[in-house]
């Protein structure tokens, strides 16, 4: 009798989270919660402060736990947006890419930041993790010109990996390399599914701003032109 009072009330511990927390589901989903007991074969998930609002997922379905960690702390003031923009179109240029996706990743990444410093301890604007920049022979993370060149190389090498598909190489620049083969694309972290989406959509806000900014240009164009009739006028 002592054996199943005692089985029983180690199914019911509750498991703390510390802040939020995310449930990774091994269908893709994730689900935020503030914290979380087991109860027989089912994790409740409290989805807010107290007893109020939770969801009982079978434990099985649960492939892991996250921390749902806060944006990258700042520890410096952003550097000056013109002198950035040059070290950018510079270095984005050596490597053949877009500076606009370079810049929505820093955007994501730092807030563009270059003394920023994340939870996990990645560093600077693109927020190179310490194996990463001394891969990249990134000596000083917080030099803003070494960070990015730094970064975008690492980006560029990410793209020819995976045969320049966006999608899986920002997922690689955020979860890592290996995460993307085990689970053959975007892996199923909260934090990567939208990390990659916040890059995706304010990179395509940029293209569609500059395709309706130079349709602008052509169309008051147009209108300055001559006609032929007008031409032909002595």
């Amino acid at each position: 009798m002592l054996r199943r009072i005692t089985l029983v009330l180690a199914l019911l511990v509750t498991i703390p989270a510390l802040g939020s927390d995310i449930a990774i589901l091994r269908n893709g989903f994730s689900i935020r919660h503030e914290r979380r007991e087991v109860l027989g074969s089912v994790t409740r998930l409290y989805l807010a402060a107290g007893n109020n609002g939770y969801v009982d997922v079978p434990t099985e379905n649960i492939e892991h736990f996250e921390k749902d960690l806060p944006a990258p702390v700042a520890v410096g003031t952003p550097v000056n947006s013109q002198s950035m923009k040059e070290v950018i179109n510079s270095i984005s240029s050596r490597h053949h890419l877009d500076p606009d996706l370079i810049n929505s990743v820093i955007h994501a990444e730092s807030g563009f930041n270059p003394k920023a410093v994340s939870p996990r301890g990645a560093r600077g604007l693109m927020q190179l993790m310490p194996q990463t920049a001394s891969q990249m022979g990134v000596a000083n993370s917080f030099d803003p010109q070494a960070n990015v060149e730094g970064g975008t190389r690492y980006l560029r090498q990410l793209l020819e990996r995976y045969n320049f598909d966006l999608i899986k190489a920002l997922a690689a620049y955020n979860a890592g390399p290996q995460r993307v083969e085990q689970y053959h694309g975007v892996p199923p972290y909260y934090e990567t599914q939208a990390y990659v989406a916040r890059i995706v959509r304010d990179f395509n806000r940029k293209k569609l701003a500059e395709q309706k900014a130079a349709a602008q240009v052509r169309a008051r164009n147009a209108r300055s032109q001559p006609t032929l009739k007008q031409a032909a006028l002595p």
